[in-house]
C-alpha cells in the first residue's frame, strides 16, 4: 500500500455552521473521502472490497482542530497510512489550507465480515 494520498476539497456551504466555518463533524467524512480515495488509487474500490463481502468499519478516532476553515475554501486533505494490522489500517490525516495546517486526525479501520465478525485483510492490503 501506498504511504501517503493527498485530494482537494472545496468546502461547499451545506457543510458549514452558522459562521460559515466548517461544521467540526465534516471533518470526518472529509477523512472518509480520503480513506476512499486511497484505496481507489491502489486500484481498487470500497464497491470492491463489500461485493468480496468485507467490510471496513471505524473502530477509533481522534481529532484536533487548530484553525477553522471556511466557505468556498481549497483545502488540501492528505491522508497516511500509519499502521497495517492482519485485521486492521491506522490512518492519519492532515487538512490543510495553503501552508497552515488546519486540522489533524487519525483513525483506525477494522475488517469485518457481513456477520461482523473481524477478518484478515485481503492479501493486497497487506503488502
Amino acid at each position: 500500500m501506498a504511504a501517503a494520498h493527498e485530494m482537494e476539497i472545496r468546502v461547499r456551504y451545506q457543510e458549514t455552521d452558522g459562521q460559515r466555518r466548517v461544521h467540526h463533524s465534516n471533518f470526518l467524512t472529509y477523512f472518509e473521502m480520503g480513506r476512499t480515495e486511497m484505496l481507489r488509487s491502489y486500484g481498487h474500490s470500497y464497491r470492491d472490497f463489500e461485493d468480496a463481502g468485507l467490510f471496513m468499519v471505524v473502530s477509533d478516532v481522534q481529532i484536533s482542530y487548530r484553525a477553522p476553515a471556511e466557505y468556498d475554501d481549497l483545502l488540501l486533505l492528505r491522508t497516511r497510512v500509519d499502521k497495517v494490522g492482519a485485521a486492521h489500517i491506522k490512518h492519519a490525516y492532515e487538512v490543510i489550507r495553503g501552508t497552515q495546517i488546519l486540522v489533524t486526525g487519525s483513525t483506525t479501520v477494522v475488517c469485518v465480515d457481513a456477520e461482523g465478525k473481524i477478518r484478515r485483510l485481503p492479501e493486497w492490503m497487506l503488502g
